[in-house]
């Protein structure tokens, strides 16, 4: 696109890799103080919040000022509720069952295999991931049609992955309902609305760089990444994997979408076994 910055936005590129490297060796240092390596979890949202201020700093007079303003704001608010929610969640428990198998199998050092395998990678993820928010900030025409459906799109994504993880973490509170499959609110439309919420932010945050052509094909990578992981990769067919065998879910799964929402399918006559969540 004629008007592109693009050699600011080159060096924009070693910055956000310089911020997410900052944000995930913080971490590390914490982590291996603790004893726990779970906390690179809470990592994830500050990142991106990390590359979203830097690049509004360093874009400061290139691009358009409401743009820069709109995607450092959703960004942030993403990041930042990620990373309470994870730490939150996570409170009073020891190592995450994942890490402590991945570090059990560690060929020398644990902490520094854990470095390379789990927060450096998780760095480069959130650089490549974050590069909508990089480049949208770097557009410099105003605010169009694009940008709003993306706010759009951003506020439905957000709105699921809140309201979904609001209503697992009531259902886990309530003893009640220990052993049973979490299939109500959000959770009967779709088994994974906090995947299907973080699939709409990113797809949102990349209509917000869509003004811009030939910088949109860049772009393009985060949401196409970030759709993999969750429907393909590390996001819905492990979950489905650690959960298939349990009682219940096999009916769960009859009834309710994989992932885009839709209207459950009536019950089975058959009552469920319970399961846990």
């Amino acid at each position: 696109m004629t008007g592109f910055p693009w050699g600011a936005f080159a060096q924009n590129l070693a910055l956000a890799a310089g911020a997410a490297l900052a944000v995930m060796l913080a971490t590390f240092a914490v982590a291996v103080r603790k004893g726990v390596h779970r906390i690179v979890d809470i990592a994830w949202g500050l990142g991106f919040t990390a590359v979203a201020l830097v690049t509004f700093a360093a874009s400061g007079g290139t691009g358009d000022d409401g743009r820069r303003i709109l995607v450092t704001a959703l960004t942030s608010v993403w990041g930042l509720r990620l990373a309470v929610h994870i730490a939150r969640r996570g409170r009073g428990h020891g190592e995450d069952p994942r890490y402590e198998a991945m570090l059990a199998k560690a060929p020398g050092h644990r902490d520094l295999y854990a470095l390379r395998k789990v927060y450096l990678l998780q760095g480069a993820l959130v650089w490549l991931v974050s590069l909508p928010v990089q480049t949208a900030q770097y557009v410099p025409g105003p605010l169009t049609a694009f940008a709003w459906a993306g706010t759009a799109l951003w506020t439905l994504g957000l709105f699921f992955e809140a309201v979904g993880d609001a209503q697992l973490a009531r259902f886990k509170a309530d003893p009640a309902n220990r052993g049973r499959i979490m299939d109500q609110g959000l959770w009967s439309w779709t088994r994974h609305p906090n995947y299907f919420g973080d699939f709409c932010v990113w797809w949102g945050l990349y209509l917000l760089a869509c003004d811009s052509g030939a910088s949109a094909v860049v772009a393009a990578v985060s949401p196409l990444v970030m759709s993999g992981l969750l429907i393909k990769g590390s996001g819905k067919p492990m979950l489905e994997r650690h959960m298939a065998e349990r009682p219940g879910f096999a009916d769960y799964v009859a009834r309710t979408s994989g992932f885009l929402p839709l209207p459950p399918k009536r019950r089975g006559s058959a009552p469920t076994p319970p399961s846990s969540v």
